[in-house]
């Protein structure tokens, strides 16, 4: 599905300079104010909730909802069907399509990938279909028909030499164009070099009009796209050098893009694209990983590049990030109201980001999803789902408020390349804490070299810091105290965030 690799939490939002290729490229990250009010409550005082609503889906993929005034929810699984979900009647056993012998599911990672319901689904009953399709594995997009059941096969990208890194994402902009993600063909360390070529669609998100055809193509490609009429390129192309773009989504209120890329060993990333800034885009695969160069072979003189605004490093036990969605409902807009959800196969952990109103993202830990999401969905009124890969559920999800149960106030004090950081740990709950384990990030280039009061270990950026048995124990309105002595590389940045026995904390700064 997503494919493996690692994940552990760190927010980025900064835009690095423009290089010479000997040096890390240039990352141009793209911000900017939101066109519809955020919510303002702190993220650490918000928690997301999931309540399974239906059992027994085989490998669900993802999730779209009829704007029809039906309230179906239609659900794909992997072997080629989509089943239909009803608050009031469950989940109906028999699928409403069955593409099964048009679908190679071989591997972990093929199969049936996305569903988009097209713009005037209400009256056309039209929708696509991303999938791997039989004999070779090409990740092929499709109209079906649902009236009368007729598959339409309208591109296809060869993809036979490995099954994994597949993307599959499709969505409708607000332009009425179709998006779909691929992945850069698989295999480790991007073999084909992919991600940085213009001369085929793996690794790219692309935009189509699938409205009408071309010539010899069964849809058109828009006038505006970046590379339309230029030789040697893909004209379908949007935006390029994704490893495997495996879910994003667009924000239909100011129309910006949230890209969710699969990494390679070192960082997953999450993208986010104003609208403007999209077309021609480059995510920097396979110059770049995250933030950090991963091929110098790949990386070009002069190119720019679009950086994330958000890295987690694999120490947390993660593996994949599942990008979701900007919340756009009503039943809790006034918690997460403009607020991006996204989570991780492996570490289940809800990662909730939200624009600071100055360029970056308050970033927290706010819940965790049942195990191995696939996927994020919504209602047309904006009310979020999310599917589980195994044992093969649909979950619900909400949110509520609750003031955090720890509080963390630091001191710092720095000089050339060392810096000491001073925690002071408060239980702001009404129960006793016995036994505690503290983690966080640490900012680029930060090593820890001693500690005190704790049991302190870093793995990659990741700082776990365990009680030291004399302190175990912190009673309701309690503190302890503990620290760490860290070298650094010109970033003397204190962390952003804490989790104690993984919750979020509240951060005096």
């Amino acid at each position: 599905m997503p494919g493996r690799r690692w994940a552990a939490p760190v927010l980025l939002a900064l835009s690095l300079p423009l290089l010479s290729p000997l040096s890390p490229p240039s990352v141009a990250a793209a911000t900017g104010s939101p066109t519809s009010p955020a919510a303002t409550v702190p993220l650490e005082e918000i928690n997301a909730i999931t309540t399974q609503v239906a059992f027994g889906l085989r490998r669900p993929t993802a999730i779209a909802a009829p704007d029809d005034g039906t309230r179906r929810l239609f659900i794909t699984e992997k072997r080629g069907t989509v089943r239909v979900y009803h608050p009031d009647t469950g989940l109906a056993q028999t699928p409403i399509i069955d593409i099964t012998a048009s679908v190679d599911e071989s591997g972990n990672e093929r199969g049936l990938l996305g569903i988009a319901l097209s713009p005037d689904f209400a009256t056309s009953q039209d929708l696509y279909l991303a999938y791997t399709a039989l004999p070779d594995g090409a990740v092929t997009l499709a109209r079906y028909r649902l009236d009368d059941a007729r598959l339409e096969p309208l591109l296809a990208q060869e993809h036979a030499e490995n099954s994994n890194h597949n993307g599959g994402q499709i969505t409708f902009g607000a332009d009425g164009h179709l998006y779909m993600s691929i992945g850069d063909g698989g295999g480790a360390g991007d073999p084909f070099d992919s991600g940085q070529r213009v001369d085929t669609l793996l690794g790219k998100i692309i935009r189509v009009d699938v409205s009408r055809s071309c010539g010899e193509l069964a849809y058109c490609v828009p006038a505006d796209n970046p590379f339309a009429g230029v030789a040697g390129a893909r004209g379908e192309i949007w935006l390029y050098g994704g490893r495997n773009p495996w879910r994003f989504s667009v924000d239909h209120a100011d129309g910006s893009m949230w890209v969710a890329d699969v990494g390679q060993g070192r960082w997953e990333e999450i993208n986010h694209l104003r609208k403007g800034r999209q077309a021609g885009a480059n995510l920097g695969w396979s110059c770049y990983e995250g933030l950090e160069v991963f091929d110098q072979a790949q990386c070009r003189t002069g190119a720019a590049y679009t950086a994330p605004v958000f890295t987690y490093s694999p120490h947390t036990g993660g593996c994949a990030v599942i990008g979701g969605q900007v919340y756009r409902g009503k039943q809790f807009a006034d918690l997460v109201g403009g607020t991006y959800l996204a989570t991780d196969y492996c570490y289940s952990t809800v990662w909730a980001l939200r624009e600071d109103g100055s360029g970056g993202y308050a970033q927290a830990e706010i819940g965790q999803t049942p195990t191995q999401v696939t996927a994020f969905g919504a209602t047309p009124e904006g009310e979020l789902y999310v599917v589980n890969d195994l044992p093969g559920g649909l979950h619900r999800v909400s949110f509520e408020r609750a003031k955090p149960t720890c509080r963390i106030a630091y001191t710092t004090r720095t000089w050339g390349g060392g810096m000491t950081v001073d925690l002071t740990v408060t239980n702001t709950g009404a129960t006793p804490i016995d036994g505690w384990t503290l983690r966080f990030p640490l900012a680029r280039g930060q090593s820890v070299i001693g500690d005190w009061n704790t049991d302190l270990t870093q793995s990659g950026d990741m700082i776990t810091a365990a009680d030291a048995g004399h302190n175990r124990s912190i009673a309701p309105g309690g503190s302890v105290t503990l620290g760490y002595l860290v070298s650094h590389t010109g970033d003397a940045s204190p962390p952003a965030r804490f989790s104690l026995n993984r919750d979020a904390c509240a951060v005096v700064r």
